[in-house]
């Protein structure tokens, strides 16, 4: 590395944010950005470790240690290349990644570990701003042409990867704008919807077609797909919202969070009014479920201005340092604390959820909770446990219910005729992500279950070099350790 005692000489430093008060009366994005000096510091703590163990956290596989040490020589563009060899929108997961590189870091066993996430943002922002992610479509075509079903980031990177090999690709989106739960499910205070938008156009420019309002299986036939394509990659994502099957779900006042999140986010696009979406305006919010979805109904309720907000989660409140079974460079089950939390919430962990209360009208008024706690023996399953005498009545205007997905819509499956494994996930193989139909393949949490966007990345582009294969006999798309570097 460029600067062996980096790890010695600076500390860890990231991202301040603005203040709260400023960034809830808005959903503008509100990190500040850093110094350049400041940047190439961090990219110097990044050690000579021997064995980067960063690269095996990576779902993709990125070359951390490479373009860190291209960012602490200034050589930006020489970085944004190898950033771009593994994965297709750094953009996206610069923002959004929970960053399992970081917690594999060699320098975090004793120290805090090297800010590889907002370096990486720092990289793709400045490869835009200096106008070297440009289209560049491929030089020839194979006369191949592939149907991508759905625009999330497995299915854009699968487009991406596919249309450099020469394929003619065309993706299909069943909601008004590409993007998938990128433009409808992460609020734009975390992912600004132009971020989305000048990335479609680069893709758009290469020559890959997009085709919104498109939901096949329903105005779109997949008989016209099976017929007018010659491969077919399903990334639909996980989008089967899990329910509470308790007295009341089906008052006035109980909502899935993604219902939500997806209105809020018409709003601000200018594709609804803030009258004709679910508000938490004035309201008493409880927020069901303390993951990603959970932190974004939490920043989202505030910024509508809820009266309160307060958020469960049923599972014991975790650790602040790195338990016991969960070594490095293993991913920590930690406690962590969103900037949508330090907006206001109160949080609650070990309490279930019993009963929905509501009046006359079938309005929401309240809920009855118990606490809870998790019995753990060795080789069984953990056991949930009711603590007698713990029953408590909330009042509150507004659930919202983050509790994660169990697994794609059924719609593509029976009509394809497709597998789908033990959790209902569809099954394409991991040696090829080939269904059991001949020519359609799966890719992202459609495939694998709920999961992270760097995951979506990762699989899409797995799935593309194999769609090449089975078009092609062979392909010089990479796979996760193929460590060539292609175009930006």
């Amino acid at each position: 590395m460029g600067k062996p005692t980096g790890f010695l000489e600076f500390k860890r430093e990231i991202e301040q944010y603005d203040a709260v008060e400023n960034r809830v009366s808005n959903y503008k994005e509100f990190t500040i950005p850093m110094e350049e000096k400041a940047l190439k510091n961090q990219g110097a703590r990044c050690m000579d470790c021997g064995i980067p163990f960063c690269h095996s956290g990576c779902p993709l596989g990125n070359l951390i240690p490479d373009f860190n040490d291209n960012v602490y020589k200034g050589k930006w563009k020489e970085a944004a290349k190898i950033l771009h060899s593994t994965n297709n929108f750094p953009e996206f997961t610069g923002r959004l990644c929970p960053a399992p590189c970081e917690e594999a870091c060699v320098l975090g066993i004793n120290e805090d570990p090297v800010t590889i996430e907002n370096i990486e943002k720092n990289i793709v922002e400045t490869a835009f701003k200096e106008g070297w992610i440009v289209a560049q479509p491929p030089t020839s075509r194979t006369g191949k042409s592939v149907a991508v079903v759905g625009s999330g980031p497995s299915g854009l990177a699968a487009a991406q990867q596919l249309n450099r090999a020469g394929h003619l690709v065309t993706v299909f989106e069943r909601d008004a704008k590409v993007g998938g739960l990128l433009r409808f499910g992460i609020p734009d205070f975390k992912l600004e919807k132009t971020i989305i938008d000048r990335r479609v156009a680069v893709l758009e420019e290469e020559g890959i077609v997009f085709k919104t309002n498109a939901h096949v299986g329903k105005n779109i036939s997949v008989e016209t797909l099976q017929e007018e394509f010659d491969a077919i990659v399903l990334c639909g994502g996980a989008t089967q919202r899990r329910g509470i099957p308790i007295k009341g779900a089906d008052l006035k006042g109980v909502h899935q969070a993604m219902d939500f999140l997806k209105q809020n986010n018409q709003r601000v696009d200018g594709i609804t009014q803030f009258d004709e979406i679910l508000t938490a305006k004035n309201k008493n919010v409880i927020v069901i479920g303390g993951g990603d979805t959970g932190s974004d109904c939490i920043g989202t309720s505030n910024r509508h201005g809820a009266k309160s907000v307060t958020n469960f989660e049923i599972l014991s409140k975790p650790t602040i340092g790195r338990p016991a079974n969960q070594p490095w460079p293993y991913w920590p089950m930690r406690l962590r604390t969103s900037s949508s939390h330090k907006e206001g919430v109160e949080r609650f962990f070990s309490i279930s959820t019993k009963e929905f209360l509501g009046d006359n009208d079938g309005n929401l008024t309240g809920l009855i909770t118990t606490e809870v706690e998790w019995i753990f023996k060795n080789g069984e399953r953990p056991q949930l446990i009711e603590l007698p005498n713990t029953e408590k009545h909330w009042d509150c205007d507004l659930v919202l219910l983050a509790l994660g997905f169990t697994g794609p819509e059924t719609t593509l499956v029976d009509q394809f005729g497709l597998k789908t494994d033990f959790r209902t996930n569809i099954d394409a193989s991991t040696k090829n992500y080939m269904t059991n139909v001949p020519g359609i393949f799966a890719a992202g949490d459609i495939r694998r279950g709920q999961s992270l966007i760097v995951w979506a990345i990762s699989e899409g582009r797995q799935a593309a070099h194999h769609v090449d294969v089975y078009l092609m006999g062979k392909s010089n798309l990479p796979l996760k350790d193929d460590n060539d570097l292609p175009r930006i």
